[in-house]
């Protein structure tokens, strides 16, 4: 088989995704079966995956499930909780102290504050706690979600205290060659890996300033009223600026103290810094902007949860009191996930798990305690007792957060074993590359010298497929260095740029559009979200790989490997 059919065929799962989310508008849940089906099938018959492998690699992909949807329960639950506990009130009248402009609002809560929740724990964990967030606040289900989906960009590649450098990169990348060849040059693998962690943490600042006026073009362009790109551009210096609050940070901690804190540090400074310009009124521009009435939204904009801003206990809770649930579920995944505690390793030690699934060297294992939804669970039966809940206010909310899962749920049991399926496939019968190897690598032969420009595209490619930074860099970053290697260019600022344009994709990984939508009852409109997040997507994959052409063949940036 030609590299142009194995290319071909290796897409076309991809592309039945595309044609049927976004081409046909079909609901996920309709179009995931057929996709699994397509990789199913090309796995079984054009690179001869054996049945127990494919099988084995769909079992692996149910325990994948069982922990995006314990992420989602955990959110919609305390989201719930707070809103029979008056706590959603009171944080709504906070936000409302700050600002009343939806925009300044967004740039608060998704840029800021999701992005702090990223650097804590990443894993779609900040979309499932922002967007249910912002809908309680009232923005319509749809924008939230659009929103929470933009939020996985700049903060994803040292998002889980930097488990995108530190586990994907470094699985990737590691082997006794470029070990080796690094001893010969001078330094080592972890010096290279900081070097990596650099590259990313500059071409993301760059790129990244700009994220907080995306999401607000984007708000007020499809879920205004006037529905256009430039009103409410007034905003763009306090837009910038935030941007910038977060990113010169965040660069700094990248370039000084490595990968573990640029996001979590970047975004709390940005959050401080933020708030209090946002009360002063520093750069907030005298004009204020809305959504529409609530009975002009369209029928798409909704989900289906009903999230009321009105006190359902009719008491008036503190702001500060009402947010302590968040600021605890906050501290819990950052202790949990610092290395130098003990506390991650404790979570850790229950682990379920099957080991050399049906005799085919697959293994898949779940560690619950560890999840975020484990923490954001103990988050809730804490907040029943600091917010004195009673038995009946609490059951509500479970109920409520019950009745979620099942749509997600089906569309996931579909998505996670096909992307499974996908990168288990270098297992074959047929002598051939994976399938995202085999895409890769004939954009390889037919890029030459301009490769840096397309690296970020497969690195976002890989997370469109996985839905994981941390799994593209582990997919793609030692095929990323060996065409580097090739054209004798600056291998480890092209491992950098597959780093950031995995961020990137996290932007349309499709179960991630899912998992973030199931939280706000908006399953059935992937394709619709979807559409609209490709814009800043493109944007970044399209800057960055500029950046890195840049940086290659103009600035010729110092590589241990490639003098």
């Amino acid at each position: 088989m030609n590299s142009t059919l194995q290319a071909a065929l290796a897409a076309a799962p991809i592309l039945t995704a595309a044609l049927l989310l976004i081409g046909f508008r079909m609901p996920a849940k309709k179009a995931m079966p057929a996709v699994y089906m397509t990789a199913f099938i090309i796995a079984l018959t054009a690179w001869k995956v054996s049945i127990t492998h494919i099988l084995a690699s769909t079992i692996q992909g149910f325990y994948i499930t069982f922990d995006l949807l314990f992420i989602i329960f955990g959110a919609i639950l305390l989201l719930n909780t707070l809103k029979h506990s008056g706590a959603l009130a009171a944080i709504r009248r906070g936000f409302t102290g700050i600002s009343t402009d939806r925009r300044i609002q967004v740039i608060i809560i998704a840029w800021l504050f999701g992005s702090f929740i990223e650097g804590a724990s990443g894993f779609g964990t900040p979309a499932a706690i922002a967007a249910p967030l912002m809908v309680g606040l009232g923005f319509p289900a749809m924008a939230a979600v659009m929103i929470g989906m933009i939020i996985q960009s700049t903060a994803v590649t040292f998002g889980a205290i930097g488990t995108p450098i530190l586990v994907g990169v470094r699985a990737g990348l590691f082997s006794g060659e470029i070990s080796s060849r690094l001893a010969s040059a001078g330094t080592d693998f972890e010096s290279y890996l900081r070097l990596i962690s650099t590259g990313s943490a500059l071409l993301h600042g760059i790129t990244g300033t700009l994220i907080p006026l995306f999401m607000v073009i984007m708000m007020i362009r499809f879920f205004g009223s006037e529905r256009s790109w430039t009103k409410g551009l007034s905003i763009a210096p306090f837009a910038v600026f935030s941007g910038l609050a977060f990113t010169v940070p965040y660069m700094l901690i990248g370039v000084f103290l490595g990968p573990e804190f640029p996001s979590l540090i970047g975004a709390l400074t940005g959050l401080v810094i933020v708030t209090f310009a946002a009360k002063k009124g520093f750069l907030v521009p005298k004009d204020s902007w809305d959504f529409p009435p609530a009975s002009e939204w369209k029928t798409e904009w909704l989900g289906s949860i009903e999230i009321k801003l009105d006190d359902l206990t009719k008491k008036k809770m503190p702001v500060s009191l009402a947010w302590t649930p968040y600021i605890i579920v906050a501290a819990l995944l950052v202790i949990s996930r610092l290395p130098y505690l003990p506390f991650g390793n404790m979570l850790k030690s229950l682990a379920i798990s099957w080991q050399n699934i049906l005799g085919t060297g697959i293994t898949a294992s779940t560690q619950p305690l560890y999840l975020p939804g484990a923490l954001m669970v103990l988050t809730v039966f804490i907040t029943i007792f600091i917010h004195k809940m009673d038995i009946p206010s609490f059951y509500e909310a479970f109920t409520e957060s019950r009745k979620v899962l099942l749509g997600a749920g089906f569309v996931l049991i579909f998505t996670v074993p096909m992307v499974r399926i996908y990168i288990n496939s270098g297992v074959n019968g047929a002598d051939l590359d994976s399938m995202p190897v085999a895409m890769a690598g004939w954009i390889a032969e037919n890029v030459g010298s301009i490769w840096p420009m397309f690296a970020p595209a497969i690195g976002g490619l890989g997370a469109f497929i996985a839905g994981s930074n941390t799994v593209s860099n582990m997919m793609f970053s030692q095929f990323q260095f060996s065409i580097a290697d090739s054209l004798m260019i600056q291998g480890g600022l092209v491992v950098a740029l597959q780093a950031v344009g995995a961020a990137a994709g996290n932007m349309v990984a499709i179960h991630n559009v899912v998992a973030a939508s199931a939280t706000v009852g908006l399953l059935g409109q992937e394709g619709a979200t979807l559409r609209k997040t490709v814009i800043p997507t493109i944007y970044y994959i399209t800057v960055v790989g500029i950046l890195g052409l840049i940086a290659i063949y103009l600035l010729k940036v110092p590589d241990p490997l490639f003098p």
